[in-house]
């Protein structure tokens, strides 16, 4: 099979930007396809890392100053906007789809992440078969898409609906549900803990780490605060780490608070800190529901109550149980079987489809 993979504007495809989930579910992605024999081709700017047949610069990094200021993440949260017609989006959409086309084949697959701001692409080539490969987000267009949780599949599908009455909804065949995928020896497993717990991520109210606060508060507990954003006055905080130091903090800590209060499409944070053996305490909605072994890998909670009690419970959890849940669940290796089913899926497109037999 072949693949057209197009990356963000704003991002190098290394690992350098793990704190775009994303641009690392595009990397990851075509190491996977790469790996199973497959050639990709990907449409990013000059720095990648990622596997593939050839790397079309879609945009250069003077360009990403120009237009986004800050873009390295370690000084503060880039500065992109997420309007189709911006000029960022336009600019790169229209060297992608001109890239690809002097590229094509048919039978070629499209894979997009930028939902509906990369829309345009898909609608310059249509004889393409255009997949929405890891939707988080709610802007979504494509045809063919591959959400990250049911719980999000779920949200998404009842929000555009035009049909009245919830009954009224159909479901779509050539969609599925494969979860976020992370290459598990980058996370190191500890089977020893230390005396803190940990919040990692955008340091917005969205994310919930004023729950964080407040539990290990409650109980006169250290917590260390890493990520983006003005940081609350209680607890130790230690900015952007890059992705050794987010091992190391991950591995050695008691636990990591995830405690999203939107409807988390995926938080691939808990999934990191689960491989790297080490309990995690979330909210009880969106993926986590589908994530999170009660009792077992962690804990969701609905009330400071039962954040506390899992805060205390945690020390009783098998760490080495919560790292082989999670390599056997969201490892490449494991993930990169679930996209090559996919696809083969969706070729039979090309003859039967739904009835192939």
């Amino acid at each position: 099979m072949r693949f057209h993979v197009v990356n963000l504007p704003h991002t190098q495809t290394t690992r350098s930007y793990s704190p775009c989930a994303y641009t690392q579910k595009v990397r990851r992605f075509c190491d996977m396809m790469s790996g199973l024999g497959h050639e990709v081709f990907l449409y990013a700017s000059q720095e990648n890392e990622a596997a593939c047949a050839e790397l079309v610069t879609i945009v250069t990094k003077d360009e990403q100053r120009e237009w986004f200021g800050n873009n390295d993440f370690f000084d503060g949260p880039i500065n992109i906007t997420w309007g189709k017609n911006d000029e960022h989006w336009v600019i790169t959409n229209g060297r992608a789809a001109a890239a690809i086309a002097e590229r094509a084949q048919p039978r070629d697959f499209l894979c997009i992440i930028g939902g509906t701001c990369q829309e345009a692409i898909g609608a310059a080539l249509p004889h393409l078969m255009t997949v929405e490969f890891g939707i988080g987000y709610s802007g979504v267009f494509a045809k063919y898409r591959v959400f990250e949780s049911y719980a999000w599949m779920h949200a998404v599908h009842g929000a555009h609906t035009t049909l009245p009455g919830i009954m009224s909804d159909r479901g779509r065949f050539f969609d599925a549900v494969i979860p976020n995928y992370f290459e598990a020896p980058e996370f190191p497993f500890s089977a020893e803990k230390d005396d803190y717990y940990l919040f990692i991520g955008r340091l917005i109210e969205a994310k919930g780490y004023q729950i964080a606060v407040d539990t290990c508060r409650a109980l006169d507990r250290r917590l260390v605060i890493a990520g983006a954003g003005t940081p609350p006055e209680f607890g130790e905080y230690v900015g952007v780490v890059d992705p050794v130091r987010r091992g190391e903090l991950m591995s050695r800590a008691r636990a990591v608070f995830v405690p999203s209060l939107y409807l988390e499409p995926f938080g691939g944070v808990h999934v990191e800190a689960m491989l790297c053996g080490t309990p995690v305490i979330t909210t009880d909605w969106g993926a986590f529901s589908e994530t999170v072994q009660q009792g077992v890998t962690g804990f969701r909670c609905r009330s400071l109550r039962q954040f506390c009690a899992a805060a205390d419970a945690v020390d009783d959890l098998d760490y080495q149980a919560i790292r082989d849940y999670a390599v056997g669940r969201f490892s490449t290796d494991v993930v990169a079987q679930q996209y090559e089913d996919y696809f083969r899926h969706l070729e039979t497109l090309w003859g039967d489809g739904f009835y192939a037999l």
